[in-house]
């Protein structure tokens, strides 16, 4: 598989970093000679670069996909388990809001109820849910990016390059879900029923001798209602983002910043993804977080009951909580990528046959 994914992505127009540059007028000669005055001074640092920078592997070969998903392992687990305290107050106010009237109340509750041990409940299933679904996520969406970008053309694949996120990441994250739907219920089962369990190794053989797979398996629909929406948001306004940033915001061009500017700006996007992220996904994050508490519930049967207001509580966590992650986790996968010296892409350029078309070049 990997194989012919790697002949496509020869072809693709994210694949030269370094190679597609942006002319404010007429594009340079190629062929002249890196020390001669009429080269521009940020063509002679560009050519530089290319040189001394050496990749681990190509851009779209199967090493490259699976270092990508090595990345969204490392992003992904660390990050949703490091939140845990957060991520349990969250659930608990949308299953009891009752009982958990705010973020602050809900960590004083819990920490009555609990102690400090019990704001930790439930890491197991997140480290492992949310590993398997970073590789999934972060590694698919790669897959599928250069799969699509091909079937669309060079040309497409700029004037499209929204929807080619949006696709992408909507098909990474469909299978994703599949691997996190099992980790997840249990999750949720440790987290807001007191006296069901405590370890995923209490919780799961219980869960599977009362409902059987259905019991792992039962949110995985309404899972795709959240994630399918929330990944959406995730990739394509990250992406979109980063290339506002440095066409608007950063005095210089990507390939002239330093690495650590480069992690900056990956930070500050993918922040502001992370804001869109929760509004987007939070009504069916409550009904997950229900149905996978409550026994024999329907997800129409759980969002008739909450209600319009009801599937809003716990927003305000939900934005701390998951504008820090998406920004974490976009951090952490970039300096991944860095590590690995894996090829970086910058933002997509408009193609030279395009610009011809539309008359931009003379």
């Amino acid at each position: 598989m990997f194989s012919s994914v790697a002949h496509l992505a020869r072809a693709n127009p994210f694949k030269a970093p370094h190679m597609q540059l942006v002319h404010d007028g007429p594009s340079e000669p190629r062929s002249s000679p890196a020390g001669s005055p009429g080269l521009p001074r940020r063509s002679r640092n560009l050519a530089a670069a290319a040189v001394e920078e050496q990749y681990s592997c190509d851009y779209g070969s199967g090493r490259f996909f699976i270092l990508c998903g090595i990345g969204g392992i490392i992003s992904c687990g660390t990050t949703h388990t490091a939140l845990v305290p957060l991520d349990l107050v969250k659930c608990r106010m949308q299953v009891d809001p009752q009982k958990y009237k705010g973020i602050f109340n809900g960590f004083s509750v819990t920490l009555k109820e609990d102690g400090v041990r019990g704001l930790a409940k439930g890491w197991a299933p997140t480290f492992i849910g949310y590993s398997m679904q970073g590789l999934c996520k972060f590694g698919f969406y790669e897959v599928f990016k250069v799969l699509y970008s091909n079937m669309l053309g060079e040309e497409n694949t700029y004037l499209w390059r929204t929807s080619l996120y949006l696709a992408s990441s909507a098909s990474a994250e469909f299978f994703a879900d599949i691997a996190l739907a099992p980790m997840e219920a249990a999750k949720v089962r440790i987290q807001t029923q007191p006296g069901y369990a405590n370890t995923l190794r209490d919780a799961a053989p219980k869960m599977f001798k009362e409902e059987g797979l259905n019991a792992f398996y039962k949110g995985v629909a309404p899972l795709w209602m959240r994630q399918i929406p929330y990944t959406m948001m995730k990739f394509a306004c990250f992406e979109r983002t980063v290339e506002a940033l440095y066409k608007f915001v950063v005095p210089k061009p990507r390939s002239e910043c330093s690495k650590g500017q480069q992690l900056v700006v990956t930070f500050v996007a993918g922040y502001i993804a992370g804001v869109f992220c929760a509004i987007v996904s939070h009504p069916a994050d409550s009904v997950v977080s229900v149905l996978n508490k409550e026994k024999g519930s329907s997800a129409s049967q759980v969002l008739q009951r909450l209600g319009f207001k009801g599937v809003w509580k716990g927003l305000f966590a939900r934005i701390i909580m998951i504008g820090t992650l998406t920004a974490l986790q976009w951090f952490i996968y970039d300096s991944v990528k860095v590590y690995f010296r894996l090829p970086r892409p910058p933002p997509p350029e408009m193609p030279e046959s395009l610009k011809k078309k539309l008359g931009l070049t003379q």
